[in-house]
This record gives C-alpha cells, sequence and structure tokens, in this order.
C-alpha cells in the first residue's frame, strides 16, 4: 500500500533517486537530504504509515531491528562517538513528514548536543494517577 501523494513513498519505492545505503523488501535506506550530522540516514518502510500508531507491530519490530543493524555498521565506518535512533510521532513531535520514518544521526565528539529537553517535576499524586490509568489501558 502506497500513497500516491507521499515524498516518502516515492523515495521508498524507488521513484526518486537518492543516496541509497540499504534495502530488502520491507525498507529502504537513504541519506537524509537535508542532514543534521554526516552520515544521518533515514529508514523509510516502502509501504505507507503515517507514523507509528498506523503500522503494526511487525513492522515497528524489523524497523527497530534494521536500525540496530544500520547503526553498527554506520559507527564501524563513520567512526562517529555515538548515534541518536529518532523515529518521530505527529507534528508537536517534530514529525514534517508523515510517513512512518527512522532517523539515524551520528553523532560525534565535540558537536552540540541537538537532542534535549527541559526536565520537570511532577506530583507524586499525579504520576501514581498516571502509572495507575496507563498499566489499567495496558492490561485491557
Amino acid at each position: 500500500m502506497r500513497d500516491e501523494n507521499c515524498i516518502f513513498c516515492k523515495i521508498a519505492n524507488g521513484d526518486i533517486p537518492t543516496y541509497q545505503l540499504y534495502e530488502n523488501e520491507d525498507f529502504r535506506v537513504i541519506f537524509d537530504a537535508a542532514p543534521a550530522t554526516r552520515g544521518h540516514a533515514l529508514i523509510l518502510p516502502k509501504n505507507h504509515y503515517a507514523d507509528i500508531f498506523e503500522a503494526d507491530e511487525v513492522t515497528v519490530a524489523k524497523a527497530f531491528a534494521l536500525a540496530k543493524q544500520m547503526a553498527e555498521v554506520m559507527r564501524n565506518v563513520l567512526g562517529c562517538d555515538g548515534i541518536n535512533i529518532i523515529q518521530n510521532n505527529g507534528r508537536e513531535a517534530g514529525q514534517t513528514v508523515f510517513h512512518l520514518h527512522v532517523h539515524l544521526i551520528p553523532r560525534y565528539e565535540g558537536q552540540e548536543k541537538i537532542l534535549t529537553w527541559k526536565q520537570h517535576e511532577h506530583s507524586k499524586r499525579d504520576m501514581e494517577e498516571l502509572v495507575r490509568q496507563i498499566a489499567e489501558e495496558m492490561n485491557k
């Protein structure tokens, strides 16, 4: 299943030329056209899913297994000091292209840290209520 209006569907299925790093029957791995660092890559499913919520568990598992494999290869080839594996879901989470994809961003010593957030504290009562609600939903 493809979305004919989706740029990542076109890239993942070979309709638009890219710097391809790897391909199998389910995914294409390419260099990001606007990389955060040297070697920044994307894992693109060939089928269209807007985000992780639309994808089946098998696809998500395969994507993250491939992310681990690619990260190991990239670390060896690029000599990077770390790798961010990022997968955004929804505009408020930073998703800009609404086709499920996983970023592999090599990190090098001395670079600016690009994945940071302000830490917040929550009350014990709030935390306990969240634990209860999430556990209850997981056990349905």
